[in-house]
């Protein structure tokens, strides 16, 4: 199969790598208001794809589910940040979420050769 990216402690992958593809566990942001959980995703996600070998330039799709999808606007502004040139593709839907948690992200990156 392929390499498991987990960290100590964790109970499940952070990441499987097949090949030279990326595919992340889903993250949430925590707790707080909906930009703090935002950021707070792509910044778990960033730190699991460099520890793959791999960055968010590399991001080829991400699925975002969202407990509000009003909060789009708020993830589309702080995507932007993310994303400035040829952004992923992206699919975006509401789910229900844990009590709190306001939007969950998974992505697939490529690994690029070195």
């Amino acid at each position: 199969m392929g390499k498991k990216v987990v960290s100590p402690g964790q109970l499940f992958s952070g990441a499987n790598i097949i090949g030279n593809i990326v595919y992340t566990a889903g993250r949430t942001g925590g707790q707080g208001d909906t930009e703090t959980q935002i950021r707070n995703a792509f910044q778990r996600l960033q730190d699991i794809l460099e520890k793959s070998g791999t960055s968010m330039d590399n991001v080829i799709k991400a699925t975002v589910f969202l407990a509000d999808l009003s909060d789009k606007s708020i993830l589309n502004g702080i995507w932007k940040e993310y994303f400035p040139n040829d952004p992923p593709s992206r699919t975006c839907v509401q789910v229900g979420l844990g009590e709190g948690i306001k939007i969950e992200i998974e992505m697939i990156a490529f690994i690029p050769d070195k």
